[in-house]
């Protein structure tokens, strides 16, 4: 849980008893409350109580009405209640005014995303990214986070004695934020030069997307078992737990399936409802790679009720960070706790499986091999070396994986078009798979 001293230091503290307010404006905001109160877990607090208020807009000076306020202060002191926890964001002054009519702390719903953010981020790109967020958040609310800065501050590097720590601060955090985006701007350009160097090799990518908490760090690690088998080892597989936002930066692993393409499997940060629109910024070089990826697996948890506003938020942000996505699969994971198969209306390739047991996952494979090959099937063709052009050809539409030069031609294999493979019928080999693989033998 984010919390500041006087020198505008992050403290974290660990325990915290919280209520959770909402607003609702004239909508049912269940679902989102359910999400605050998994968020509010997911960054250690123990909850104890919730409170929802109809308005149709929300109060300027306290979020909430006059007499719910004073229902809260009276919920927090007989609970001993130590935070209160807005679904929305709140202005410095509300979370003022809030913090002196309850006596106790008050943060809003981005704060906390920001806070398991900031304790989850382990890469470099990542905790700047974490900061440069907060920095944003913190920027327009000073006079809302503690009396401390209202002293009076001076010194070298200040316009004078006179400099209230107010501005000391405005000015601090604005050449933090530029020093940052500086920075952050070299690692996109390193980053923008690796995803040039994956597609110079040739390999896809492969990216997983979709709610937090949806199953995709599962996902990927049954893929790489069900891949690697015996050869996967705790350095491979990536963090999984059953909780928002387990998953923060971007993990890559080269998938193997055998008889099929190689590609790069990316797991990259969930999505939530009411993504502070800060973070989605400070994140989009990471998010980048989703929207770059050859192919997006769109990983839905099966067993929420709530699946069908998952999606949408999902594909909300990914309009966000892209115009035109990639192909996609919609994935509907945890079959193993529920039989129902929900109707998709996505438009897209869908298929249902399960991370934990297995189910399907083979299935999801093959699937991905056919979008990533385009239909190409694997053969073996023995071409004269006077006949050069059909050489051209079959390199330029297939994936050749190796050349053998013998005395009576040129041996490719690979993985080819199969209008090729009808095309060049007469110089298929023995070692081209038979009919029973969707490919017809012809021995030249």
């Amino acid at each position: 849980m984010i919390r500041f001293n006087e020198n505008n230091e992050i403290l974290q503290e660990d325990e915290y008893r919280a209520i959770l307010v909402g607003i609702a404006l004239d909508e049912d905001i269940s679902h989102s409350m359910d999400e605050l109160e998994g968020l509010a877990e997911a960054a250690g607090v123990t909850v104890i109580g919730q409170m929802v208020q109809a308005r149709q807009r929300p109060e300027k000076a306290t979020c909430i009405g006059r007499g719910k306020l004073e229902e809260l202060a009276e919920l927090c002191g007989s609970m001993e209640a130590d935070t209160v926890i807005f679904n929305d964001e709140l202005s410095g002054v509300q979370m003022r005014n809030l913090e002196e009519a309850l006596n106790v702390r008050v943060i809003d719903r981005t704060i906390l995303i920001l806070d398991i953010f900031a304790g989850r981020a382990t890469s470099r790109e990542g905790k700047l990214q974490v900061e440069l967020a907060q920095l944003q958040y913190r920027m327009p609310r000073l006079t809302g986070f503690g009396r401390s800065l209202s002293r009076l501050g001076g010194g070298i590097g200040t316009r004078g004695p006179g400099e209230k720590k107010l501005e000391t601060d405005r000015r601090h955090i604005a050449g933090r934020i530029d020093d940052i985006r500086a920075e952050l701007k070299r690692l996109a350009s390193t980053r923008a030069l690796q995803r040039e160097e994956r597609i110079r090799s040739g390999i896809p990518v492969v990216a997983l997307m979709g709610y937090t908490n949806a199953g995709k760090s599962a996902l990927m690690n049954r893929i790489l078992e069900e891949t690697a088998g015996d050869e996967v080892t705790e350095m491979k597989t990536v963090a999984s737990k059953d909780m928002l936002f387990a998953t923060l930066d971007p993990q890559h692993r080269k998938i193997s399936p055998a008889g099929g393409t190689d590609f790069i499997l990316i797991d990259t940060v969930g999505f939530v409802s009411k993504l502070p629109h800060g973070l989605v910024e400070a994140f989009k070089s990471t998010l980048e790679e989703v929207r770059d990826a050859d192919l997006l697996l769109h990983v839905v948890d099966t067993s929420y009720e709530q699946r069908d506003f998952q999606i949408e938020v999902a594909q909300r942000v990914m309009d966000e960070i892209c115009g035109t996505r990639p192909e996609e699969i919609m994935v509907y994971n945890k079959m193993d706790l529920t039989e129902e198969r929900p109707l998709d209306a996505s438009g897209h390739d869908a298929l249902f499986v399960s991370a934990k047991t297995g189910r399907n996952v083979d299935e999801l494979l093959r699937r991905i091999d056919r979008v990533l090959t385009g239909g190409l099937v694997s053969a073996a063709f023995l071409v004269p070396y006077d006949k050069g052009a059909v050489t051209s050809a079959l390199c330029a539409g297939g994936q050749v994986e190796s050349m053998d030069y013998t005395e009576t031609g040129t041996v490719l294999r690979g993985r080819f078009r199969r209008e090729d493979l009808g095309r060049y019928r007469a110089y298929l080999t023995e070692e081209t798979a038979g009919p029973g693989e969707g490919q017809e033998t012809q021995t030249r």
